[in-house]
């Protein structure tokens, strides 16, 4: 199911609803014996569905498989086009069937889900069924009578779907994700501070130093970061309120949503026990004491940031780190309409 949750107060529902109902008329013409269905969801008569699903602004479009809500929104064009090649991609089976041993043709760019099992059993309809985290992994199976081999070994029952499925996630969905422009705007509404590595993505050996000590340190608070990987040739934006550029690759820094703090020294990343201090400084309010400090402090920090500019200027930026630029990617409200919550 395809659904749109809206409001009719909102000029980009009302600007979407039309576009949404050609587009569902459009694929049930050319798909007339699809199981999809395109559904418009009111959110001020069924208040209680949009909170279920965690709806927040409006428009938002959600897909749902076999009943369970994909992690992902839509946030394509607004197209009639482009809504029906996205349910298009999503529709089609991505399980991709084999006969001989599939490892030389993996996806390296992804993880990749083996299984070997009998086509139409049950164990098939729950590996078919477990769709959620197909936007991180491959799906390959073979028709032969034989178990679920991978590189980590699925030891339960294939027949038992809710573990199948968590046990996918789990292996499926990185500790560290890699954020680009195109789901950066999805990463900012995890409401989790970005705990970022700018790195060139050519040197595999830095990056390997980062996801490992995010796995080694942070993966008991990982409710409480977000950590990711960035390319620093890309988002050199964020690299330059930082006073850094492609050159000093690799940088890691925290955007809170409120400010940017810096990484103090990145060749002590595999150093046990710095980067875990680094995230527990950011949620006890350490860094941004570090930057403030205490007045007599921040006059002598100022004092030397004027004589050393040679300048009267900008007196505040001596003494605060850099403003979040990540904040500015987040749902734009020229795209939507922001569900504001009072409470007593």
């Amino acid at each position: 199911m395809f659904a749109m949750f809206g409001a009719d107060w909102c000029p980009y529902s009302s600007q979407l609803k039309p576009i949404f109902k050609d587009a569902a008329a459009d694929y049930k013409l050319r798909n007339p014996t699809a199981d999809v269905i395109w559904a418009s969801v009111d959110c001020d008569d069924q208040q209680d569905i949009c909170e279920r699903f965690y709806v927040n602004k409006y428009p938002t479009m959600k897909l749902f498989v076999f009943g369970d809500m994909m992690i992902n929104e839509y946030r394509g064009e607004r197209a009639m086009r482009s809504l029906c090649d996205f349910v298009d991609e999503h529709y089609n089976d991505a399980i991709n069937i084999f006969n001989d041993d599939p490892r030389q043709d993996l996806d390296k760019e992804k993880g990749n889900v083996i299984a070997y099992i009998r086509r139409g059993s049950e164990a098939y309809k729950n590996l078919h069924v477990s769709y959620i985290p197909r936007c991180s992994c491959k799906y390959q199976s073979s028709v032969r009578d034989r178990y679920m081999v991978t590189i980590f070994k699925f030891i339960g029952n294939l027949e038992d779907y809710a573990k199948l499925k968590q046990w996918i996630s789990d292996k499926c969905i990185p500790v560290v994700r890699e954020v680009t422009f195109k789901n950066v705007e999805g990463l900012t509404e995890e409401g989790l501070p970005f705990l970022v590595f700018f790195r060139d993505p050519a040197k595999k050996e830095d990056e390997k130093i980062f996801v490992d000590a995010v796995i080694r340190e942070l993966y008991d608070t990982r409710m409480t970061i977000n950590p990711l990987l960035a390319d620093g040739n890309v988002f050199s934006h964020p690299l330059r309120h930082l006073g850094k550029t492609s050159k000093d690759l690799p940088v890691l820094a925290i955007d809170s949503f409120t400010h940017m703090y810096l990484f103090p020294n990145v060749s002590q990343l595999a150093t046990p026990g710095v980067l875990k201090q680094f995230v527990e400084d950011l949620h006890s309010g350490v860094l941004h004491q570090r930057f403030h400090g205490k007045p007599e402090i921040r006059r002598q920090k100022i004092s030397k940031f004027l004589d050393k500019q040679n300048t009267g200027e900008d007196h505040q930026a001596a003494q605060d780190p850099p403003e979040s630029v990540f904040k500015e990617l987040r749902p734009s409200g020229k795209r939507y309409s922001f569900l504001q919550k009072t409470e007593l």
